[in-house]
């Protein structure tokens, strides 16, 4: 990480230490840490029923059929293909004031808001897991960023609920770059074994794979394929927000 945005970082962190508590969304003074002030909360989009079992799209933004297996709603895509993960879910949707606290987040040096994130996701928490796992950054990401949004909040997540952590589970084969502006195909593509194992994963794990947001959910997919070859029996995917437009 250069000097600028080391300084830039830690001067964020540094004033969100001595100044008072600010709404993660509009920035305006609220009565504690980590909470929003009553107008951004109103305008927050929380993902709840109905929705995809599988990978919790919503109901009303697509196609929905009855699983004969199970009586379950799925979703046209899950319905006519599998998933590698068994399911995935979102706290929010992307838009509002999601996306305020979310690049504040990752790229202005609040790392303080992994706590308000893992709060809002725990709901989705199942009742145990084996170990919880985040999406790894490559190198020179991490090098640039200075931390990995993923692994901050699958650390308070796991603080919260006790479940192991397994901070360096998986590791990134090759440097990613951005896939802002990519075709979703060509999204699925750049993420093509983008993964490995960098500890190895007892069989018939239950693993909670952690990433800050799901676009197109290729990435999403690609950890989990990687997890589920290295003996995991499931994987249950959980993020702070979706984008439902991607």
């Amino acid at each position: 990480m250069n000097l600028v945005t080391l300084t830039t970082r830690f001067g964020a962190a540094a004033l969100d230490l001595v100044l008072p508590p600010r709404c993660p969304g509009c920035r305006e003074i609220v009565d504690q840490p980590d909470r929003f002030c009553a107008e951004c909360w109103t305008d927050l989009s929380f993902i709840t029923d109905p929705m995809c079992m599988t990978c919790g799209l919503p109901f009303e933004t697509g196609s929905f059929s009855t699983s004969g297996e199970t009586g379950g709603i799925i979703c046209g895509d899950c319905a006519g293909s599998s998933r590698p993960y068994d399911t995935a879910r979102a706290a929010l949707r992307y838009d509002g004031n999601a996306i305020p606290v979310l690049l504040g987040f990752k790229h202005g040096g609040r790392t303080h808001l992994a706590r308000l994130m893992a709060e809002m996701m725990a709901r989705h928490l199942p009742p145990a897991a084996d170990l919880i796992v985040p999406i790894p950054l490559d190198r020179k990401r991490l090098a640039k960023r200075g931390y990995n949004q993923a692994g901050l909040i699958a650390r308070a997540l796991a603080k919260r609920c006790g479940f192991p952590l397994g901070i360096d589970t998986l590791k990134r084969t090759r440097p990613t770059s951005s896939t802002a502006g990519l075709s979703r195909a060509g999204r699925f593509r750049a993420a093509q074994g983008a993964f490995a194992m960098h500890r190895s994963l007892a069989t018939g794990q239950h693993v909670i794979l952690i990433d800050d947001v799901m676009t197109t959910g290729a990435t999403v997919e690609a950890a989990s394929r990687t997890l589920k070859r290295a003996g995991a029996e499931r994987v249950d995917v959980l993020v702070f927000a979706r984008a439902l437009s991607a």
